[in-house]
């Protein structure tokens, strides 16, 4: 299976289900569950506000970039009641941090011959010391503990990321969940070694992604089959004739021009 390019989101599929790979990154399939993925919706929506709206001072600097996007997001009714309390204690947050930052950063970093890593972090905030601060910005009321956010794999790559990008020492770089919804911040550093790991995990990863053949890309259940957005061409929920009509009407996305 091809395979030169991994991001965070495409490794955390394959190893949750390798069948929702397939129809993701191999077929390209559009969303035939979109109902399901109200919550990642809602997530993309703050980020973009957020995104656009580092130097805003006012909650109706917020509610005018909202207003000028809301439309292209699809996120049931319940999330409106969020907003509000997203965008007020973004302006507390933001207000005590350092003025220079990097937002919405696109890396794309070699990690061996072939093989490419990639992702967007939301900012990157240095402090006058010279260290620091990666900020990922996440809408999820389950917030992760410092034990689990130093076992992320997102937070290991962002910090070797920002390390090639800055020359900044890994041990000065911390990695941190912003929870607009609590205003809490959650944050971890990392040593060179739990980096080395990590790198050489995501390759071994492509080589297995390589390996595979179509038939090695089987559906498997996990915490998130209710929230998959290809729940119902999914032949463990649904009768295997009506997963093959339903294949037969699957439309494709394109694929990015390069």
């Amino acid at each position: 299976m091809f395979c030169d390019t991994i991001s965070n989101s495409k490794r955390e599929t394959f190893r949750q289900c390798r069948l929702k790979y397939k129809y993701n990154y191999v077929n390209r399939y559009e969303d035939t569950d979109p109902g399901n993925t109200g919550a990642l919706h809602f997530g993309s929506f703050i980020h973009e506000v957020f995104e656009h709206s580092v130097n805003a001072t006012t909650i109706d600097q917020l509610w005018a970039k909202a207003n000028e996007i809301k439309d292209k997001y699809k996120f049931p009714e319940k999330y409106n009641k969020d907003i509000e309390k997203c965008f007020k204690n973004f302006l507390r947050f933001n207000a005590q941090l350092p003025k220079e930052s990097i937002v919405e950063h696109h890396f794309v970093e070699e990690v061996a011959d072939g093989i490419k890593h990639e992702g967007y972090i939301d900012r990157i905030i240095k402090a006058p010391t010279g260290d620091i601060l990666v900020v990922d910005y996440k809408t999820s009321r389950r917030e992760k503990t410092k034990f689990e956010l130093f076992n992320d794999p997102q937070g290991k790559s962002y910090v070797y990321a920002v390390h090639r990008l800055t020359g900044v020492p890994i041990t000065k770089i911390t990695f941190a969940h912003y929870y607009p919804l609590s205003n809490n911040v959650v944050a971890a550093t990392y040593t060179e070694a739990t980096i080395r790991q990590h790198i050489k995990a995501v390759v071994d990863d492509v080589w297995t992604i390589r390996k595979c053949k179509s038939d090695d890309l089987y559906p498997q259940k996990n915490d998130f089959c209710n929230w998959c957005s290809y729940k119902s061409i999914c032949p463990l929920y649904n009768d295997p004739e009506i997963v093959k009509g339903r294949l037969d009407e699957c439309k494709t996305r394109p694929r990015r021009k390069k």
